[in-house]
């Protein structure tokens, strides 16, 4: 049974992994559920600490996920039709069936927000589009990091633990 843990808690961290560029996928979560399989072996010992100290930082950048792209949007001069228009264009990216739209979404839809706001100032519109894009592409890098983070973490108690596990 060990092994079979083991294995899905691997499952778990690659597809986080994938799910920081996919966010048709769980992220982060996915690679804190992979740890906490690991931890629900027998011959690894539970260490509350890593398990709750990994689950905030997941809480706390998931949220950060979903805030920094429309902060992103105000920060290059967006106005609040911008950051709606953002999270709008995600979900929107997300859901449709187009290459690439979970990137496209939030960069159109923040730029349609900023024109449905002033249509006359197209320049100001484009660069809150693109402070919407570089928000989304910090957030997916910092899941990424953590992902990544997540997997050496993993990797370490697998190879503390191989003589147990294997």
């Amino acid at each position: 049974m060990d092994l079979v843990l083991v294995l899905l808690g691997f499952i778990c961290i690659i597809v986080g992994i994938l799910g920081s560029f996919i966010p048709v996928l769980p992220g982060l979560s996915s690679s804190w559920v992979g740890l906490l399989l690991l931890y629900l072996t027998k011959a690894v010992e539970n260490n509350y600490w890593v398990l709750g100290i990994t689950f905030l930082l997941m809480v706390v950048i998931t949220i950060l996920d979903y805030v920094i792209p429309a902060k992103g949007t105000k920060k290059f001069g967006g106005s609040s039709y911008g950051v709606w228009g953002t999270n709008i264009g995600l979900l929107v990216g997300i859901l449709a069936p187009i290459p690439f739209g979970f990137i496209i979404g939030p960069f159109v839809g923040a730029l349609i927000g900023e024109l449905l706001y002033d249509s006359t100032n197209h320049k100001r519109a484009f660069k809150a589009a693109t402070g919407s894009l570089l928000g989304f592409l910090a957030s997916s890098f910092v899941n990424f990091l953590f992902s990544v983070i997540y997997l050496g973490i993993f990797l370490v108690i697998v190879w503390q633990n191989r003589i147990l596990l294997f």
